[in-house]
């Protein structure tokens, strides 16, 4: 096919056409979605394309008001002695004014449907079947165009597919798809495209340019989020500051360091959101509240971590803690010098391993101040719970992004990647610290070794 394939979206009002369109663009902009009926009034269109080429056209149209009338119009249109094929008729109904007053809405619906290839009808499979929506089928045949049943919301609890499939089946219509737009299944659009492919041979090579351009981009995106998330990880695993030894410097480096930890932490979310190409208001949650757009749980609380399974040690964490006089499981931060012999005296002789010689060099006077293990794997957590969130969730959903358990015991328990070990030896590998480069090509190894551990 040389043009590209037209689609028109069509089904009753609010039974989530533009909702099917957004998910299929990934564009949480297209359109108007609303729980009010008859949002859209007009034609609108979205086009999908591979390499610069257009493939598909796809024409989201208003909802059909008042089938039941219009079959029962349409069906006195024959003049004596006459029998017009659908199309025909559905043509002569569009030259009439019924189609610029009564029918207007539904005149705009059967309009687009005669000039494109194909349609889409979307059903709210939570809705029980109704005599209208045969009459909507019965007056869309009339157009003579093959017609696909998308069938929508059927993540619902309370969805009746079964009773739909056996009166799709009775009007004829064998061949349909199940899409939930707000939450669609991993191989939703490969289904719907390969269902199109039997309906219109012809558009075969083309819809399968589709799928694997949306295979390719899908994993992508999980690679690039990957490359985000662990790139958050050595920034924070390599980030590290020396404190003069008084406590009000101490306190005041304690929290300024928190809080560029934290915008760090933000800074990814934020770039998560747009590589999904979702909205920053679109991550709020209930286990782990995003709220005005910023992260609301306290990364370095210590309930933040039990939630998600994290278990401070006890033996490093009581020692380290006793030795610099601050509390790792408030802290979030590990702040060394006279730490090093409290690491020691808790059994930490790898702790103190990694930092001896760090730490031995602050005994004249100032102390270090790094991210603790814990605060790590906690934002490892819950990033990656955000990610998998993102990959799962449908452009038409309306309510905030719901973060799952994560079954990553990994990240739970057992020592940190090797990666993320390097680099507490490695400040300028964070650009968190004021020398920091990330163009440095063994922290860019380092990054896609953790990204690939991900």
């Amino acid at each position: 096919m040389t043009e590209p394939l037209k689609l028109a979206v069509v089904g009753h009002t609010n039974v989530g056409k533009t909702s099917l369109l957004r998910t299929l663009t990934r564009d949480v902009g297209f359109g108007e979605v609303s729980h009010r009926p008859s949002t859209t009034r007009h034609v609108e269109g979205a086009r999908l394309s591979v390499d610069g080429q257009a493939l598909m056209e796809l024409y989201d149209t208003p909802g059909l008001e008042d089938a039941i009338a219009l079959l029962d119009y349409l069906e006195r249109l024959d003049r004596p002695g006459e029998r017009l094929d659908g199309p025909s008729r559905v043509e002569r109904f569009l030259e009439g004014s019924e189609a610029r007053q009564r029918f207007e809405q539904e005149a705009k619906v059967l309009r687009q449907l005669l000039a494109s290839d194909a349609g889409l009808y979307v059903i709210d499979a939570r809705e029980p079947v109704l005599a209208k929506y045969r009459d909507e089928l019965e007056v869309l045949a009339n157009c003579g165009k093959p017609l696909l049943p998308v069938l929508n919301f059927v993540a619902s609890p309370t969805h009746r597919e079964p009773q739909w499939r056996e009166a799709l089946a009775r009007l004829g219509l064998h061949a349909l798809v199940r899409f939930d737009s707000v939450a669609p299944p991993e191989d939703g659009e490969r289904r719907l495209y390969e269902s199109l492919a039997l309906l219109l041979e012809s558009a075969r090579p083309a819809l399968q340019r589709l799928i694997d351009d949306q295979q390719a981009q899908r994993l992508a995106r999980q690679q690039a989020g990957k490359r985000l998330i662990a790139e958050l990880l050595l920034d924070c695993a390599a980030c590290r500051r020396s404190v003069v030894a008084e406590p009000a410097a101490e306190a005041a480096a304690i929290e300024a360091m928190r809080q560029t930890v934290r915008q760090r932490e933000q800074y990814c979310v934020e770039a998560l959101l747009r590589l999904y190409a979702f909205r920053r208001e679109d991550a709020t949650a209930h286990d782990l509240p995003l709220l005005d757009g910023r992260w609301g749980d306290d990364l370095f609380n210590p309930e933040t971590l039990r939630v998600l399974g994290v278990r401070v040690g006890s033996g490093v964490a009581a020692g380290a803690a006793a030795g610099a006089g601050v509390d790792l499981l408030m802290g979030g931060l590990t702040l060394g010098a006279a730490a090093l012999a409290g690491a020691v005296a808790g059994g930490a002789l790898q702790t103190a391993r990694n930092y001896g010689s760090r730490l031995m060099g602050k005994f004249k006077g100032a102390r270090e101040l790094t991210v603790h293990d814990d605060v790590l794997r906690l934002l490892a957590l819950r990033q990656q719970q955000l990610m998998v969130a993102l990959d799962h969730r449908g452009h038409a959903a309306q309510g905030s992004v719901q973060l799952d358990a994560l079954d990553e015991q990994t990240w739970r328990k057992g020592k940190l990647p090797e990666p993320l070990l390097k680099a507490r030896a490695h400040p300028r590998w964070s650009t968190l610290n004021p020398q920091g480069n990330s163009r440095l090509e063994e922290r860019q190894e380092q990054v896609e070794r953790l990204a690939q551990g991900l």
